[in-house]
């Protein structure tokens, strides 16, 4: 007797198709997560709910830390742009790769030591080498040599400056003026102080890049032309 076992074709039919396949993509590994995901949720009241909070919190503190943080304006030295209550959003990784604040940015700064133990948001005129003067024989703001029309942003029926001022920027500050110039402490209450008025760079937090808050002042904040114009220190237009 022929006890040999013969190859028996299995009915096709019986087999599943491609589509029907079942393939564990997941496997130990990111069952293990989902697992870790699921005590932590049985753990905290509220479960999952509660912890979806609790990452998003986290998440929103690393990019406030680290990305992006808000800002309340206390004052209206920067007004008509920026009023107070306004909430703005402040760039920190705007100049933390090589990139320096340039002519014309609104930038928040912590003032220890210089303006007084608070943070401050003023707008840039002056960077290092800069010869700022003010004024002219028409009354405007002059950075190395040219004239610089600030009609765009300072606050209307101000002058560029009541206070006369003719400075030079050191390597490494900052030379900075609210926009509303009758209202704002800045740069020229400090120049008989030490530093002069003048803000370190490493002491800004970051550029103020957009008006969150209220919802009908959501505005981008661009850097303005006015001092496309000006020369760099050695005759190179910045």
């Amino acid at each position: 007797m022929d006890t040999e076992a013969q190859p028996v074709e299995r009915d096709r039919s019986s087999r599943p198709s491609a589509s029907e396949e079942i393939s564990d993509t997941e496997g130990p590994e990111g069952r293990s997560r989902f697992a870790l995901v699921d005590r932590a949720a049985d753990w905290l009241p509220g479960g999952r709910i509660t912890l979806t909070l609790l990452v998003c919190l986290v998440f929103l503190l690393f990019v406030s830390r680290f990305v992006m943080q808000p800002f309340q304006i206390p004052s209206g030295s920067m007004e008509s742009g920026l009023r107070i209550g306004d909430r703005v959003l402040v760039n920190k990784l705007a100049y933390r790769f090589g990139a320096e604040p340039q002519r014309g940015d609104v930038v928040v700064f912590d003032g220890t030591g210089y303006f007084g133990n608070a943070n401050y948001i003023k707008r840039v005129v002056g960077v290092g080498g800069d010869h700022v003067v003010c004024c002219d024989k028409e009354g405007r703001l002059e950075v190395n040599g040219r004239s610089v029309d600030e009609s765009t942003f300072l606050y209307p029926g101000d002058n560029p400056s009541d206070v006369r001022f003719d400075v030079v920027v050191p390597d490494g500050a900052l030379f900075v003026l609210g926009d509303h110039r009758s209202d704002s402490r800045d740069s020229r209450d400090h120049l008989g102080s030490p530093g002069g008025g003048m803000i370190p760079v490493g002491d800004v937090i970051g550029r103020t890049d957009w008006i969150a808050w209220p919802a009908g002042h959501w505005t981008r904040l661009t850097r303005p032309d006015a001092y496309a114009r000006v020369p760099a220190v050695g005759g190179a237009h910045g």
